[in-house]
């Protein structure tokens, strides 16, 4: 017996999968029902009424059977008048158990076996057509894609947002709300932005679904896209429903073929002959009457019609099967009808289960097309991103950077909420890992944006929106790892200047985008952070435009350098980390060339700088972090050179002819081997900053002294024991470094260097103490009441006037770092 929760669970299965049946399989199930019914109502006459009723003959010459009545007088025959003789009294009496033998046999012998289990046939037979038709709904490979499907189906249509995506009622949340700015820190500081004339925020950010809403529909897309992939990739679905139909066709045949002839054989008179010894009766042969003949013959023949009805609906069925693709499904009307143009027809299990719903009801493919279109799920992303990201959040992630902008960086969101276009202060947006960000035309809002930054961030833009970055972006970085990924609206910003470029966007496979670089016809900065074997010629012959070129090849080396001189106009070119052997030759063609910088190469020697003479603007000089040994004698012919960084290298002399260069101002040879500083370095009278840091130098010589205009000495991590009393004339000095030496004491004639501040002093605690109290008190002052102290007296501010000399930084005490001009 089945228990009540089994039953429940068997209805609620039924009725779960009602959707899917189309209206042939629903009027196959009530024709199911009637027949059962018919098997239900045989049955149930058959138990409960006599089945068969026999009464003693004698059988005539013509071998037919004479009913005798209970007085022993035969019964006169249907078809003629003739009599028969009184049988002798008391030889017709049978008793009842006899009678009750007689019936039992007669009707297992003589009975047909279709009058007898006609009903039991109906129901086997209906039995049979209800598990055929309902075997796909039960079968292991079908069951769960059929249950997950329509579990889901049952969630799209209940979600709010599906009515409101097909009624077309789906709001921008930043229309909901006033247009007006907050203003952050950042924004306060800034003497551009009036912050009192701005209005606050006095009311809710609206949104059209609630949190609960919208974290639901989302869930409901990832679901689908789970279940599209899971059931569009195999048919199995469709092949067993054709296997059931054809099935059940086959099983109709069969019935329709032997019923008509089994119904026949349902007799209401049966002669029977039956062993008079067995039972001890005077009579073999008897006569009997079926009872249910009459009502089995119309029941079979009610149950021929139904079945005929069946299998008409079956045939309709493969018919339709046959006559539709049914492995694809195209969603044009749904596509046509709303704004979700990116539906994408679906195929296979899929296509057939839509289309099988469609039989039932062709709005649940339309709800359920909602959840299919990466537009929809767009809209729905932004909804909840704005609702995340309201203006008043979003206004304090707003910062100044190092360039005194007002920036926003946006890190692993999925969108770009609209409140950004309301920060009207706005002039770098940063866009990191953010896998859909758009650029809608309310980006028109933000007048002093000129720079954006595209890190894994393939944004797409509104017409009006590309036309505002056309006139007004001035900087655009992107990095990317494949250059498919890049947007390419990028060639349209004609006013664009500087383009720094990382990630594999140089791809031999595609050189789609290289090819398109010219036409950025304004473009003057073009920077290359990824791994070519070659510089592309797209670059050197057809951007005319370029001044300053950078191309850090990550450690590979770049061949085919001879394209370079075609680019004449060149102002300024860096080659860094491209393992180089030897500067190229090409450079020495640049006639406008006024910095150079091949850091992180692989030079050993420069022999060749004497060739810059050929470079008559060249100012700077960076050959940091490579592997050069000497400082050739020819670098005296560098008459114009303001900057020389030989930083991180393996020189251990610096040559006389080194000093000839009498407007640098910047030198830098710190991490070398130096054992000594030349006296002619007094010949640098314009000299500013001096690195000789980390090297083996053990005195300083007087000549150094010289160097009136000197503001940051770096001298930190030598052999020094004793620091010269002179270091008093460098007035000008705003940086000391002394860490790291063999330093006993300091010379109290610091005191004269009236541009020290005390956080411009780096040496270890302990040598403070070596000087005068006066002394030492002057540099122990906290830097505001010395600086208020030093523009007192006329001497200035030179940390804050001198693009050389940044600001404070430290390892490990309170120190003043350089950071210079590379």
């Amino acid at each position: 017996m089945l228990s009540e929760g089994e039953l429940k669970d068997f209805a609620q299965g039924q009725s779960l999968y009602r959707v899917l049946q189309p209206w042939w399989d629903v009027f196959s199930h009530y024709l199911s029902i009637m027949m059962f019914s018919i098997g239900t109502l045989g049955g149930t006459l058959q138990v409960t009424l006599r089945k068969i009723v026999c009464v003693p003959c004698q059988m005539t010459s013509d071998d037919f059977c004479v009913v005798f009545n209970h007085r022993g007088t035969a019964l006169r025959n249907a078809t003629t008048e003739a009599s028969f003789p009184l049988l002798p009294k008391g030889l017709y009496k049978l008793d009842l158990q006899q009678y009750a033998y007689v019936d039992a046999v007669c009707y297992e012998k003589q009975l047909h076996w279709f009058a007898k289990f006609f009903p039991y046939v109906v129901m086997l037979e209906t039995l049979a057509l209800v598990i055929i038709s309902n075997l796909w709904f039960k079968y292991p490979s079908t069951s769960s894609r059929l249950m997950h499907f329509v579990s889901i189906l049952h969630k799209c249509c209940d979600s709010p947002w599906t009515t409101r995506a097909l009624s077309g009622t789906v709001a921008e949340q930043g229309g909901a709300q006033p247009s007006m700015s907050m203003c952050s820190p950042a924004l306060q500081a800034s003497s551009t932005s009036d912050c009192s004339s701005r209005r606050p925020m006095g009311t809710e950010f609206l949104s059209v679904l609630d949190k609960k809403e919208g974290e639901q529909a989302k869930a409901i897309f990832e679901k689908v896209k789970k279940l599209k992939v899971h059931v569009e990739d195999k048919d199995i679905i469709y092949h067993l429903y054709m296997r059931q139909i054809v099935t059940k066709i086959v099983f109709l045949l069969f019935t329709l073929a032997y019923i008509p002839y089994a119904a026949s054989h349902i007799l209401f008179d049966v002669d029977c002959v039956v062993d008079s010894q067995a039972a001890l009766m005077p009579f073999q042969p008897f006569h009997c009457v079926h009872s249910l003949a009459t009502i089995f013959w119309l029941l079979s023949l009610v149950y021929t019609v139904l079945m005929v009805i069946y299998s008409l609906t079956c045939f309709y069925s493969f018919w339709w099967m046959m006559r539709n693709s049914l492995r694809e499904y195209s969603f044009d009307s749904v596509r046509e009808e709303s704004s979700f143009s990116d539906i994408p027809d679906v195929k296979n299990d899929f296509a057939f289960i839509l289309h099988l719903l469609d039989q039932y009801n062709p709005l649940f493919s339309k709800r359920f097309a909602v959840f299919l279109s990466e537009v929809s799920e767009k809209k729905l992303r932004q909804l909840n991103l704005n609702y995340m990201w309201p203006l008043e959040k979003l206004t304090q992630k707003v910062m100044r950077n190092a360039q005194d902008q007002i920036e926003l960086h946006l890190m692993l969101l999925s969108g770009i909420p609209e409140a950004v276009f309301d920060i009207r202060e706005l002039e770098v947006l940063k866009l990191q890992l953010i896998p859909d960000p758009r650029l809608t035309q309310k980006l028109t809002q933000l007048g002093n944006l000129r720079e954006i930054w595209l890190d894994h961030s393939p944004a797409t833009v509104d017409l009006m929106a590309l036309g505002f970055l056309s006139e007004n972006l001035r900087i655009l970085r992107m990095k990317f790892t494949e250059v498919e990924q890049a947007p390419w609206w990028v060639f349209s910003l004609r006013n664009l200047t500087e383009l720094y470029l990382y990630g594999n966007m140089f791809n031999q496979d595609n050189t789609t985008f290289v090819n398109s670089l010219p036409k950025l016809k304004n473009l003057k900065v073009l920077f290359i952070k990824c791994t070519i074997t070659a510089m592309p010629k797209v670059i050197t012959n057809s951007i005319p435009s370029i001044q300053k070129l950078s191309v850090d090849n990550e450690g590979t080396q770049l061949s085919v350098l001879q394209s370079l001189k075609m680019m004449s106009q060149l102002t300024c070119l860096e080659l860094p980390n491209c393992d180089l052997q030897r500067i190229p030759s090409p450079i020495f063609s640049l006639k406008n060339l006024q910095e150079i910088d091949l850091k992180g190469n692989n030079l050993k020697t420069i022999e060749e700088i004497v060739s810059f003479q050929h470079l008559p603007k060249l100012s700077v000089l960076k050959l940091k972090y490579n592997s050069i040994t000497d400082i050739p004698v020819h670098v005296g012919v560098l008459g114009n050179l303001e900057q020389l960084h030989l930083g991180h290298n393996l020189i251990s002399c610096m040559p006389p002819q080194l000093f000839l260069c009498s407007r640098l101002y910047l030198l830098d040879l710190s991490h070398n081997k130096l054992s000594a500083i030349p006296i002619e370095i007094q010949e640098l009278k314009r000299l500013q900053l001096l690195n000789v840091s980390n090297n083996n130098i053990d005195h300083l010589p007087e000549g150094m002294f010289q160097c009136k205009t000197l503001q940051s000495l770096l001298l930190g991590h030598n052999n020094l024991s004793v620091l010269p009393h002179q270091v008093g004339e460098l007035t000008n000095l705003v940086v000391l470094d002394l860490r790291g030496n063999q330093l006993e004491s300091l010379p109290a004639e610091l005191e004269e260097c009236h541009s020290l501040m005390p956080s411009g002093l780096l040496v270890e605690e302990g040598l403070l103490n070596s000087l005068p109290p006066s002394v030492k008190e002057g540099f122990q002052r906290p830097d505001k009441e010395y600086l208020g102290k030093m523009e007192a007296e006329g001497v200035g501010n030179a940390l804050t006037c001198n693009p050389i000399i940044c600001n404070t930084a430290g390892h490990g005490d309170t120190a003043c770092s350089v950071i210079y001009s590379m």
